[in-house]
């Protein structure tokens, strides 16, 4: 490459600042380097990035492509230093998690605050996955703990109760759905859907609970969190799936109706995964004590 991380940098910063001494400025260097680094980066990708115009300047639509993968770059350079910051400032200890969207978006947050208040020399990589991922990861022995719903394959693993919840529908008030007490999935489906977005375990779950009925959801909106579904829901968007830990009605312009769900896979008792038979790491030991007294003290 003819070109490097600080063209990178000053291409994003030009790029945003719309001004190539604004830019340069921003990336501490002076105008000539910046130009000269800006000429060098055109040449070795063989394309035009900027149109000049009289007050600054244009991404061509080159340039647009570029500032999209550019940010991804500088975006996993600085997560890679944020993996390793806890070796350099000596945390002893560290421990990969990994757990369902139920899980992620309701219990861990706080117990995951309790244990590293009690263990200060250890950090916690938490990664949203869906409970057959978390299954492999575990059995391969890829991580050491998982938290999950029921997966359908536990081969390799064992698990541990930790919480139990309930998926249920919520609607707007003053929807036809409203005043039923218990509803089957199947009779939902006709329905507009708000939903988590793409790539959640629970949007993964909830397509595949469809797709099993030879039926498509009707997904009017994605979002990135339990309180905006129920937001959206509240506002009369769509209707919703969420588990009923997730459910904040405290704070909401106009709170959701809550229908139970007449299906088997409703009840979402989540659990603790580890590899069977294996023997944990002090800290992975650690937290997964912790998890377990914090579901049995609410139990």
């Amino acid at each position: 490459m003819g070109y490097d991380l600080t063209d990178l940098r000053l291409f994003v910063a030009i790029a945003e600042e719309r001004n190539l001494t604004r830019g340069a400025a921003r990336a501490c260097l002076a105008p000539s380097s910046a130009s000269h680094r800006l000429r060098r980066l055109e040449e070795s990708l063989n394309t035009t990035l900027f149109e000049r115009e009289a007050r600054g300047v244009a991404l061509t639509r080159a340039g647009e492509a570029l500032l999209r993968n550019a940010r991804e770059v500088l975006a996993s350079i600085e997560q890679m230093h944020a993996n390793l910051s806890p070796f350099a400032t000596g945390i002893r200890g560290h421990v990969s998690l990994w757990a369902n969207t139920h899980a992620t978006h309701s219990f861990l947050p706080d117990d995951l605050a309790g244990f590293l208040k009690q263990h200060p020399q250890v950090s916690v990589s938490l990664e949203e996955r869906t409970s057959a991922e978390i299954v492999l990861a575990v059995a391969g022995g890829e991580i050491e703990v998982g938290v999950l719903a029921d997966s359908g394959n536990t081969a390799g693993v064992e698990l541990t109760p930790y919480r139990q919840d309930l998926l249920v529908l919520i609607v707007p008030t003053g929807h036809p759905l409203a005043t039923r007490a218990r509803v089957g999935f199947a009779e939902v489906l006709d329905h507009a859907f708000v939903m988590l977005h793409a790539g959640s375990a629970i949007h993964t779950f909830t397509m595949n609970a469809a797709a099993a009925l030879g039926r498509h959801l009707d997904v009017r909106i994605q979002v990135r969190s339990f309180e905006a579904v129920c937001r959206m829901v509240g506002a009369g968007v769509g209707i919703g799936l969420v588990p009923r830990s997730a459910v904040t009605l405290a704070g909401l312009g106009e709170p959701p109706v809550l229908v139970a769900m007449d299906e088997s896979w409703a009840q979402r008792d989540l659990q603790i995964c580890v590899r069977k038979g294996a023997v944990l790491s002090g800290f992975a030991a650690a937290l997964v004590a912790h998890l377990r007294r914090s579901g049995n003290a609410l139990s």
